[in-house]
């Protein structure tokens, strides 16, 4: 079976980057790791030599009134919600890293500025095939494009049976089909943390509920004598999650917007090109 071009295109830029499916359950198993055996560690603990080792989850003492004495420790009796929210955490790191490096491997080899100015300078010139060695050495989305462009133009150049303004809709469609193509794998993956910068905060606000009810609950439960460990206690779950949702959830929202900018510097930088390509073949044919 013959597989085009083009398909076997789309299909490496699907397979490109990390694949949310596997890589998110891997980093929930992480995350609740970290939060049972670091976080949960009873060094971090008063009495650790009373707690055991391995994890403050499977001591013998679980439930009992333990006090941590360490920043970690401290995070741990946040509660169930922690958990959850290290794994956002780590899910907003971990694709953080991938966007950084399948952006960078996108924008190519050199200066992407001195590589437009250079095919705009060899288009005005009419020189298509020294644009397009440029476009090999450039390796990126951009000359990806431009090439894809320039192979069509040299075609079209040569072509008798259309007309000029044919022509120029085809040029035009081929670079918008090539453009079509670098998309998702430029834009894969944003969708993750665009939505962990919200959902984290929804999440980190469900276990400050939750804290806040263990609060009152201790407030109403002591009669006249509220428990002031077990009010302490639920105050210090709800900031916990409170403090892990925005930090997270802002770490998310600012990453998310740095790679848009890449993104859309990108998006401008073929746009400019092919305003270039469209210029000097309605120019010289």
């Amino acid at each position: 079976m013959n597989v085009s071009k083009n398909d076997e295109q789309v299909v490496a830029r699907k397979a490109g980057g990390l694949n949310p499916a596997v890589i998110i359950p891997i980093l929930f198993v992480i995350g609740v790791c970290i939060y049972l055996f670091v976080l949960g560690n009873p060094g971090n603990f008063k009495d650790a030599d009373k707690l055991g080792s391995g994890s403050v989850a499977f001591s013998s003492v679980e439930g009992k009134d333990i006090h941590p004495e360490s920043f970690l420790g401290i995070i741990y009796k946040g509660g169930v919600i922690v958990p959850i929210l290290i794994t956002f955490m780590i899910t907003v790191i971990v694709f953080s890293f991938e966007r950084y490096f399948v952006l960078g491997k996108a924008a190519g080899k050199g200066n992407l500025d001195n590589f437009v100015v250079q095919v705009r300078s060899l288009l005005n010139q009419n020189k298509i095939d020294e644009a397009l060695e440029e476009c090999d050495r450039q390796q990126g989305s951009v000359g990806n494009v431009v090439k894809e462009g320039l192979t069509t133009y040299k075609a079209l150049s040569h072509d008798t049976t259309l007309n000029k303004e044919q022509k120029m809709v085809a040029l035009n469609k081929a670079i918008e089909e090539a453009t079509t193509l670098e998309m998702p794998m430029l834009e894969k993956n944003m969708m993750i943390l665009s939505t962990l910068g919200t959902v984290a905060t929804l999440v980190a606000l469900l276990g400050t509920v939750i804290g806040m009810i263990k609060a009152f609950f201790a407030l109403g439960s002591g009669g006249g004598t509220p428990d002031a460990a077990a009010l302490s206690t639920g105050i210090s779950e709800a900031l916990i999650n409170t403090a892990l949702g925005i930090g997270t959830s802002a770490i998310a929202i600012i990453l998310y917007n740095f790679f848009t900018s890449k993104i859309d510097g990108l998006t401008y930088k073929i746009d400019e090109i092919a305003m270039s390509i469209q210029q000097s073949f309605a120019e010289f044919n």
